[in-house]
Formats: C-alpha cells, structure tokens, sequence
C-alpha cells in the first residue's frame, strides 16, 4: 500500500499553507502562527526545505482565496520539482466536500504533494475513506457553526439588540448587563436626524436634496472619490427602521420590535419617510440652480408664465448676471433682466412680510394657545391610543389562532404579512403613547425657528445658502412669482400664515360695539378681537368679561 509519500521519495522542498476563518482571527489571535510552527516542526521531522508560506484569512467554504491561488501559482512554475504542500489539518485546506475535492485535484495537477501531521493522505481505499469522512465531518462542523451562529443572532435580534454592522451614525459599546449595544456615533448622527427629519418634513424636498446635503458635511462617510454619495445609498439610510429606535430581520422571520438602543429618530418620523418614499414621484432638483441664481426656475414669465432660466453675459471686460426667459415663440424671448433689479424687487417683498412688533406679539400668543390647548387634548388622545393598542392585540391574537388552525400554506403567509402589519401599527401607538403630553422641546424651543421665519423670512434670506433660500420660497410663497419685464415683480401668492397677518394688520379684523340693557362697566370689559378657530385668527369683535373662551379660559 503506497502512500504519496513513498511515490515521491525524491521530494527535498516544501510549502505551507495556513488558513484562519476570518481577518479579525489574525488580529485577536495566533492561528496562522501556531499552524506555520506545528508545520515546520512536521518539515524538520520528514527532512523537507521550506520555502514558502501561503496564508489566508477567508472562510474555508470557497477556492477563490488568495493565498491558495498563490500557492497554486508557484507549484506550477516549480513543476519540475514538486513540493510537499505542508497543512496543519484537513479543515485548513477546505471545510466543504467539494471544495476539498477540487483543491486536491488542482494541488496535484500543478505537481504538489498533500501532506499533514494529522492525517495521511494515500491514494489507496482506505486512506481515501478517511480522507473523505473528514473532509464530510470539517463541512459539517462548518455548517453547525453557521447555523448556531444564526441562532445565536436571532434570539438576540428578538430581544431587541442589533446584530449586525452599526449603521452611519453609531457604534458598538459595551455595556453591562447588554453586551455590546449601539449608541449615537456624533456628529454623523446628528447629521443623519437632521436629514432624516428634513425629508419628513417637507425640508428637503427630494432624495436627491438629502443626497446633496450629507455631501456637504465633512464627517459624513462618502462612496466615490470625488466625494459624492450613490442615490441608493441615500434611499437604504431613508428605508432603515434601525434609525427610529427599532429592530427586525425579514429574512429571520423577525417583525418590527422595540430596540434596545437609542433612536435617531421617532418611530412615527420614520413612518412619515416611507409615506414620503411611496408617495408621487417629484421631479429631481435641477442641478443647474445655483447660488448665483437662487431665483432660478421660481420667478416666471409674465408674458408665457414659463419658468425664467439665468447665466453669466460676457461683456468687454467681465461677466454680467441677467434672468432672462428661454421660452421660443414668446414676446420677452431671450430679452434679459439683470440680476441686482429682479432680485432687489424680490427681496423688497421678502422685507414687506415683516409683522409689526405688536403684530408679532399677537401670533406668539396664538403659538401659546395653540399649545395650550394640544396638550390639554393630549390626556383624550391617550385614552383613544390605548383603546386601540388593545384592540390590535386582540386581533393579532386572533390571527395567530387562524395561523394554529390554518393547513393552507399560502393563507398562513397573508395571515403573517397581516400580523407584520398590525405589530407595526402598534408599535407606533406603543410610541405615541409614551410621548403623549410629554412634548420633547419647550413651547419657545418648539417654535423658535417658526418665530425666527415669520417676524423676519428676510433675514435669513440674506443669511442662508441656496438650501436655506429654497426653503424661504417654499415656506413663503403657495405658487412661483410672476415678472413683467415693464412693470416688475406681480402680487405673490403668499403661504396662509402670512395671509393670516397680512389680513390682521390691514384692518379687515373690526372692534363690534357693545350691546343690551345694562351699560358696560368700562373697568371689567374687555373686547375680545382676535379668536382662534380651528387654527387661524378671525375676527371675533365679542365683548368678554373677565374670561374669554377664545383663550381656553384665560383671564384677560
């Protein structure tokens, strides 16, 4: 019975080749070094030169490593002299049956000769049956492995932790009682909320806009070299539930459930996203709006009503700003409006939006009652909130008898889809109840930046960027403007809150005179102009004594 070895008596040099699972095993341990040592040792014994060492830090399920193409590489330039192929055990060369059979065959083609001191690999019957029951038993404990693993991320994803990769915006911490736990990664979670509630909102009003906006943070990780962010990457931030403080793993049969760590934003911000995401497609941004031309494609036409488009004039000795309307067939075609007289104009209006300070007074004191009242609704809320969350148990309780009772396989799988639903409405409401009458900012934090854009939306007009001034223009104004090139800016449309005041401080709003049998003691009325109805300021011209119902029961 002849082994490899006793065919190849005339063998003087030999390579080894050492493999660990993963690159993390070479930092946190020593297996290629313990595997290099026990190989030389076994070389010295059997009278082999080494020459060379191969290595890799890859699974062992694959052949396309490449420290084993190496390897394979320089037996076929040695061919002429073969080399003893020097391995610590089986499961280093391969822990998959046909991986091991294929690398075999190749290491013999290319003229090595498998060898280890802890197997003796022969060409006869009974070394190949060996051979083979511990390839099978290596593949099998890959297999084990990988399935405990997965067992192991599963009940850990079920009881709220995230298994995987931290996400942009956190990190890995260690925490007792947890393990490791994600917590915010600043400043790029900071970055991500912000992001994340601007698309909510309205803010920005593309992915596209969000896109360009973490472009311009320094810390934020970019994909490309010229430092810009690939459109699905900014979608895969927008569509990850990790972001609002949950967990879940489709693939796992794993449903939206609470997490263990912080969110970066609500639950129902999130929910408000993906709204946004499945909603009607919106035309991209235009790239060619820049800060040159912040009114580019929001001023029109008066003659067409088309968008006017902007560039750069080369005069005799420099260049000159001009909007000027690109519309073939119409009378203002290509005739140009220089930027400082559009513009001028335009923020002329921006600064007759300003209220008076008495005016400004009136609305934080509408902000004040508006509060008010949504936190005295907050207790109401909470009881419809709860009524529901019991309600939505009882009906995954009832899917899940369904499920029990069900044979058919395509019912237990709308049964499921169904429950997957409902747990997400109800981790929701779960959310909504917990922060009900627990506002997260103050009534002044709450509507600072409101106040800010309403007593002045000039200001930061002429303070901000290009994101910053296409803000203005959406919160301001309801349509684009019109520009007549004779007669200048039209009357704009304007947003209903600069409607409201505008109404106020006109006039329209009349004092009513007093009325009935008995006079009025001058000293105990009050006249009560301003009512808030479903919102908005009306007028009221009711005379009041002592308390006014308009201002939920605050005297006056």
């Amino acid at each position: 019975m002849k082994t490899q070895e006793k065919q190849y008596d005339n063998i003087k040099h030999a390579v080894i080749y050492c493999r660990v699972s993963s690159a993390k095993q070479t930092v946190r341990g020593d297996g290629l070094g313990s595997q290099e040592t026990r190989c030389r040792e076994f070389a010295k014994y059997k009278g082999y030169e080494v020459v060379h060492v191969f290595s890799d830090d890859v699974s062992g399920g694959s052949t396309s490593r490449p420290g084993m193409q190496g390897m394979l590489s320089f037996l076929r330039e040695q061919r002429k002299e073969p080399h003893a192929v020097i391995i610590d055990d089986i499961s280093r060369l391969a822990r998959g049956l046909m991986a091991h059979f294929e690398l075999r065959v190749q290491i013999g083609d290319a003229g090595g000769v498998l060898v280890s001191p802890s197997i003796e690999f022969g060409e006869d019957s009974d070394s190949q049956l060996v051979e083979n029951l511990l390839a099978s038993v290596s593949q099998h404990q890959r297999q084990k492995n990988g399935e405990q693993t997965v067992n192991r991320m599963r009940a850990r994803i079920q009881n709220g932790y995230w298994v995987f990769q931290a996400p942009v915006g956190y990190r890995y911490e260690r925490e007792s009682g947890h393990g490791k736990i994600l917590v915010r990664d600043e400043p790029n979670a900071s970055i991500l909320q912000e992001a994340f509630e601007g698309y909510a909102s309205g803010r920005f009003e593309t992915q596209v806009e969000v896109k360009r906006f973490l472009e311009r943070q320094p810390s934020f990780p970019k994909d490309l070299p010229n430092g810009e962010i690939r459109n699905q990457r900014v979608h895969d931030l927008l569509t990850r539930s990790v972001y609002s403080g949950y967990v879940e793993a489709p693939n796992w049969s794993v449903g939206l459930r609470e997490g263990k760590h912080e969110g970066i934003i609500s639950l129902e911000t999130f929910e408000t996203i993906q709204a946004r995401l499945k909603s009607t497609a919106k035309a991209p941004a235009r790239k060619d709006i820049n800060a040159d031309f912040p009114l580019r494609g929001f001023i029109l036409c008066d003659d067409c009503n088309k968008p006017l488009t902007a560039c750069w004039s080369q005069g005799k000795k420099e260049k000159y700003p001009y909007y000027l309307c690109a519309t073939k067939g119409c009378e203002s075609y290509r005739k140009s409006i220089k930027r400082e007289v559009l513009e001028s104009e335009f923020e002329s209006a921006l600064q007759q939006l300003e209220p008076t300070q008495s005016m400004f007074e009136l609305v934080k004191t509408m902000f004040s009652d508006a509060w008010d009242m949504r936190l005295a609704q907050a207790s109401q809320a909470t009881k419809i909130l709860k009524a529901s969350i019991k309600k939505l148990d009882s009906q995954i309780d009832t899917l899940l008898d369904r499920i029990v009772d069900s044979t058919s396989a395509t019912a237990i799988t709308a049964y499921e889809r169904k429950i997957s639903k409902l747990e997400r409405e109800k981790a929701l409401a779960v959310e909504k109840v917990a922060t009900a009458g627990k506002p997260r900012l103050t009534l002044e934090e709450s509507f600072e930046h409101a106040l800010q854009f309403l007593s002045s939306p000039w200001s930061i007009w002429k303070n901000s960027d290009l994101i910053g001034k296409r803000t203005v223009l959406r919160l301001a104004f309801l349509q684009p403007v019109a520009y007549s090139r004779n007669e200048g800016l039209r009357t704009p449309n304007l947003a209903f809150p600069f409607k409201v005041l505008g109404d106020i401080y006109s006039g329209k709003s009349e004092m009513a005179r007093p009325k009935g049998f008995e006079p009025l003691t001058p000293r105990f009325v009050v006249w009560c102009s301003i009512q808030l109805s479903y919102g908005r300021a009306v007028p009221c011209g009711t005379p009041r004594i002592g308390l006014c119902p308009a201002r939920q029961g605050q005297r006056l």
